[in-house]
């Protein structure tokens, strides 16, 4: 591993390309079911996935890299190559100065929920290989300093295991899924025993499980349709990261943690501060009800300070109560290109978040923690 700038951005995005899945999927096959670009009325452009018009603002989520960061491009003439292409992606970085970018998918859904959510598990398969063979082939098969992470299939917990066990042998370094897969289908909830076996891959295979905040609708508070578009992303932006709140309860009170003591959990694009609080929160109901007789061994706490970490990037709050959530718990981020990322001021933001921050705290945060969990 080679450190020059001293960030490893832990969640940072890849904008599919219009023509990923219509070049790897057999149309004869599929047809208009793949994943592709249609030509509206008015000379735009949108996503249709399995005959499902995407809601996405734009053809393509970069709002960072764009002449004003309120608009998306509405064609894919306008979408900037650093969002796409990985030789131009590695300038963005070094004018930000990030040193790795650990990748999340964008068209796919953040999580893999959009493909996730195609119910012919056939086509399910087919596209979400071909997005992880993409990847690991035209990015960090480009340049180690992109870091694949693969998506799995949910309409059951052997496919994803098969898959989780396929890619991270082609070099995928963890493995991104929706974290309520059964609002997206008739499969069953996480807790349940028969996923079992996808968690007893990643234990072996030693990668940790990504969720991304915001990819489960059904548990974040929707934006009012009377606000204005910019309006509207502001408050995806702010009930995002804290829908994660009772996913991350969930799964502190689910066991899986218990029955894999060696699985880790990522928790992206959460921002920091609320997980003090959730903490907290879950103790103290962990010791109010005795919990320890349902089977734990180990507090809330305790347990997300073994196996789980949030990302913050332009936190300071969460720096501040960094010993409630432990200082080898946290990420740093980016958030490369989305509107709300730190891009082109990375830097900045990272010198005003760790002002006070001691110098072996902020190389743990910013560098040692990403660089030991995905294996740099």
């Amino acid at each position: 591993m080679e450190i020059n700038y001293g960030i490893i951005s832990a969640d940072d995005h890849v904008q599919e390309p219009f023509n990923l899945w219509t070049e790897r999927l057999h149309r004869t096959t599929w047809g208009d079911r793949i994943p592709h670009l249609e030509e509206k009325r008015d000379g735009s452009q949108v996503w249709v996935v399995d005959g499902t018009t995407l809601t996405m603002r734009g053809v393509a989520s970069v709002g960072a890299i764009m002449p004003d960061r309120n608009l998306e491009p509405q064609r894919w003439d306008e979408v900037p190559p650093s969002s796409y292409k990985p030789s131009e992606r590695l300038g963005a970085m070094d004018a930000d100065g990030i040193d790795y970018q650990v990748l999340y998918p964008t068209v796919a859904g953040v999580s893999g929920e959009i493909v996730g959510a195609i119910n012919d598990a056939e086509l399910e398969l087919e596209c979400i290989q071909a997005y992880n063979d993409w990847i690991i082939e035209d990015w960090a098969g480009y340049n180690p300093r992109f870091v694949a992470q693969c998506l799995i299939p949910i309409s059951s917990p052997a496919a994803a295991a098969a898959e989780a066990r396929r890619s991270v042998a082609k070099g995928h370094k963890g493995i991104v899924m929706p974290a309520t897969p059964w609002n997206l289908k008739d499969v069953p909830h996480i807790n349940d025993p028969s996923w079992d076996s996808l968690w007893q891959a990643c234990q072996e295979l030693d990668v940790p499980i990504c969720f991304h905040s915001g990819s489960s609708s059904k548990v974040r508070l929707q934006a009012w349709k009377g606000f204005t578009p910019n309006l509207a992303a502001a408050m995806d932006g702010i009930s995002g990261p804290v829908s994660s709140v009772p996913i991350l309860a969930n799964l502190l009170f689910s066991q899986i943690l218990t029955r894999f003591p060696d699985l880790r959990f990522v928790f992206a694009e959460a921002s920091l501060a609320w997980g003090a609080y959730l903490l907290e929160t879950a103790d103290h109901q962990f010791e109010r009800q005795r919990l320890h007789s349902e089977g734990y061994e180990l507090k809330p706490s305790e347990l997300f300070g073994r196996n789980c970490y949030m990302t913050g990037w332009y936190d300071r709050a969460g720096l501040i109560v960094r010993k409630y959530l432990g200082v080898e718990n946290i990420l740093w981020e980016s958030n490369f290109p989305q509107a709300n990322s730190t891009w082109p001021n990375t830097r900045d933001f990272v010198q005003r978040s760790f002002a006070n921050i001691p110098t072996a705290d902020r190389s743990k945060i910013l560098v040692e923690n990403a660089a030991k969990l995905y294996k740099l």
